[in-house]
């Protein structure tokens, strides 16, 4: 008698990089939807220049997009509670908590 594939375990899946795959970097998302997708274009805006380049599309039904809205609030809370609450200022907008220079930068000529 032959021995039967077994299933993998309940909510396993068995994930594939592939080799090459290159990480990017996005510190910008344009999020868009229609009544059965959501659109998340990941993007890295870079000081002094005007416009983000987007640099990779994920496209997801509603409901894989809560998934991941779900799955990202565990892992912020388990982030926070080993390194400590990820706070962000309320009186500034996300391109001059991005891109305000540093003490040590130079002002910027007029």
């Amino acid at each position: 008698m032959t021995a039967q594939p077994q299933p993998p375990a309940a909510n396993r899946v068995r994930i594939h990089l592939p080799a090459g795959l290159e990480p990017i970097y996005a510190n910008f998302a344009i999020i868009t939807h229609s009544p059965s997708e959501i659109v998340v274009d990941l993007a890295q805006l870079m000081p002094q220049i005007p416009e983000a380049r987007v640099r990779s599309r994920v496209v997801m039904t509603p409901f894989n997009a809560k998934l991941l809205h779900r799955a990202l609030g565990e892992h912020l809370g388990r982030y926070e509670k080993e390194y400590g609450e990820v706070v962000i200022p309320k009186d500034a907008s996300l391109a001059d908590q991005l891109f305000r220079p540093s003490p040590s930068d130079p002002p910027a000529s007029e």
